[in-house]
């Protein structure tokens, strides 16, 4: 069996709504908190292979409650990377803390989303995996194999291909055929049970450094306008005339 670092961000539902206060997105005042869906992918895939799981997040505490619901669907182990304010840190800094936790570990096959919900960068998969000196297959659909061989489903200029890849390796998925399995009774009460290993950067041992980028101004996307409704057949000419001089669909 293989042992597998799964990487995971915690990220604002999809169905929570955003707030923007001085510039800045409020997270205090996002109401419900999930796992992005991508990693969702990443963590079902770990599962299937079965063997040692450390499902791996950085971030505020909040976090420790997603790590949590990983060990009721069968993660067995839990790190979390406390960091407070995830907007002070560039992509390349929060790759280090991951890639230094995952040696932690010891795992050398790595698991994680192709990209997070909230900011869908895409770069922590193959910044790891640079960090680690691993080989890297993003957008992974499909999954066979074990590290002693991974056969991997991805797209490319030319359609699908399939890229063969051993550990260590790290994949990046994108959306698959089966979704993160749901948590039973017995699997809920063991991960309240379940101990999370709680780590600070320094007791990583890294430096990181200053941010490169940092992050100036955020804005909400601006109101679609109210929409317009239309009854009764002699209504038709001018819907047929906006839909033509207004939205150019015809």
């Amino acid at each position: 069996m293989t042992d597998i670092a799964v990487l995971l961000k915690q990220v604002p539902d999809s169905n929570a709504k955003i707030v923007v206060n001085g510039g800045r997105v409020d997270e205090g005042a996002v109401n419900k908190w999930s796992m992005s869906p991508y990693d969702e992918y990443a963590l079902e895939a770990a599962l299937a292979q079965g063997g040692s799981i450390t499902a791996i997040t950085c971030g505020p505490d909040r976090s420790k409650k997603m790590l949590t619901d990983a060990a009721a669907v069968g993660a067995t182990d839990l790190m979390h990377i406390v960091v407070d304010d995830l907007t002070t840190l560039d992509s390349n800094q929060v790759s280090s803390i991951l890639a230094a936790a995952v040696e932690k570990t010891g795992a050398t096959v790595v698991f994680c989303g192709k990209q997070a919900a909230d900011t869908n960068a895409g770069s922590i998969g193959p910044s790891v995996a640079e960090k680690l000196s691993a080989a890297c297959v993003t957008m992974v659909s499909e999954l066979s194999g074990d590290s002693s061989g991974f056969l991997a489903l991805r797209p490319s200029s030319d359609g699908m291909e399939r890229v063969a890849i051993s550990s260590p390796c790290v994949l990046a998925f994108d959306k698959m055929g089966t979704e993160l399995r749901r948590p039973n009774v017995k699997g809920i009460m063991m991960a309240k049970k379940k101990t999370i290993e709680t780590l600070s950067v320094d007791d990583l041992g890294i430096d990181l450094g200053s941010a490169s980028v940092t992050l100036d101004h955020q804005s909400p996307p601006a109101e679609k306008p109210a929409g317009q409704k239309f009854e009764g057949a002699d209504s038709v000419p001018t819907v047929v005339s906006k839909l033509r001089e207004e939205a150019k669909v015809i």
